[in-house]
């Protein structure tokens, strides 16, 4: 497959047999699919909402007059948000690189059942835009994003480093915000995502879109509830914020494709990775921890923010443990790494729409830790490693 562009460019994926390449088609296939089904799936739930309403008692719908008009802007709000995903999936068989082209063939005859937590993946997608790439989302990027960038520039300060030369990485990315800030900085950053539904929006954002506020969806339109006004679930949100081609002309901005723990296996490589609400999208977190420690380099530095939500717990078909943050800790100390950094309690909050009568905050755990200087290849030369600020310089 075609590479991205100069902004971007996919990890080369490897190779699996015919069997695997199989699965992997029909994954390919089902979140496009989950995204074509998005107009269909979203009006069925107004319609069934209409049925009733037109079997209730004639004055009881005459006082809900402006609830009928409601539900027709909220139909013209699910078309806006079907002409954004169209745009998304356009070109999704050829965003990623070296992939056989039979494995992302986009098959349009195919006609799969579509999954119902696939639809709320799509949902989630549509109100990621917002959180990643809008100005309503600056609140909760200022929150999330800000104290991980901040903390980049205090441990690589552009003053005394050559920022292209610390390689960052951003596991977990999403939409690529975060590794955009980071790159906008100067550093060499890379994101990483596992999710087809984030890859497909991603794509779309940092290669298609090259103006401000070009274009608008709808996030809280699938939100009927606690609503206190009706314009607070169809209001539009436009995004970019920023163009993400407006990056120095040196920047070395990435985003791969696939499982981190499949990506990434060179031993003492990043000089700073950052995780922002990923360690508890692994079954095992135990074996995040353990990757983080190999592939960051002696005297690399580990930054983390974000909750304990733990993805697959409790999911059928999926094995989980969920330890607490104290048992995290254990784990995190017992790899070496040396806790610089630890706060608890740091308010947060994931895609929220500030406008809802429900709210959900998170008090999330933040922490800056360091591989020692002289922890290479497993092997701790010296366990008292020295602190550095700038983690690049153990290179060779």
């Amino acid at each position: 497959m075609e590479a991205m562009d100069t902004t971007t460019s996919s990890h080369p994926r490897r190779m699996h047999n015919s069997y695997e390449d199989e699965e992997e088609r029909k994954h390919f296939q089902r979140i496009v699919s989950a995204f074509r089904y998005y107009k269909t799936h979203s009006l069925l739930r107004v319609r069934k909402t209409e049925s009733y309403f037109l079997s209730l008692p004639q004055h009881h719908q005459k006082l809900l007059s402006k609830y009928k008009e409601h539900l027709q802007e909220v139909k013209r709000c699910i078309e806006n948000n079907d002409q954004i995903i169209k745009l998304i999936i356009k070109d999704v068989a050829h965003i990623f690189e070296n992939v056989c082209p039979t494995t992302a063939q986009v098959d349009n005859t195919l006609n799969l059942r579509p999954v119902m937590s696939d639809q709320e993946k799509v949902q989630a997608t549509i109100k990621q835009l917002v959180r990643d790439w809008s100005v309503e989302g600056a609140e909760e990027r200022k929150a999330c994003y800000q104290l991980i960038v901040d903390e980049i520039l205090y441990q690589f300060p552009l003053e005394n480093c050559k920022p292209s030369d610390v390689h960052i990485l951003v596991p977990g990315a999403g939409l690529g915000r975060l590794a955009f800030e980071i790159a906008k900085r100067g550093y060499t950053c890379q994101g990483n995502e596992f999710s087809l539904f984030m890859l497909f929006a991603s794509n779309f954002v940092l290669n298609k879109c090259r103006d401000i506020n070009l274009y608008q969806v709808h996030p809280w339109v699938h939100q009927y509830m606690n609503n206190l006004k009706p314009e607070h679930q169809t209001q539009a949100v436009s995004f970019p914020d920023v163009s993400p081609s407006d990056l120095p002309g040196n920047a070395q901005f990435s985003m791969t494709a696939g499982d981190f723990l499949e990506v990434y296996t060179e031993s003492n490589h990043w000089d700073c990775i950052a995780t922002c609400f990923f360690i508890d999208c692994a079954n095992n977190v135990v074996q995040f921890i353990e990757t983080i420690y190999k592939i960051l380099k002696p005297g690399g530095v580990w930054i983390n923010l974000g909750p304990l939500l733990y993805h697959f717990s409790d999911l059928p078909n999926e094995d989980s443990i969920e330890p607490s943050y104290d048992a995290i800790r254990d784990v995190i100390l017992g790899f070496g790494f040396q806790l610089e950094k630890e706060e608890t309690k740091v308010k947060t909050r994931y895609a929220q729409n500030i406008n809802s009568m429900l709210q959900c905050e998170y008090n999330s755990v933040y922490f800056v830790c360091r591989k020692p200087n002289g922890h290479v290849d497993g092997v701790n030369h010296n366990q008292n490693g020295g602190e550095t600020n700038s983690a690049q310089e153990q290179e060779n």
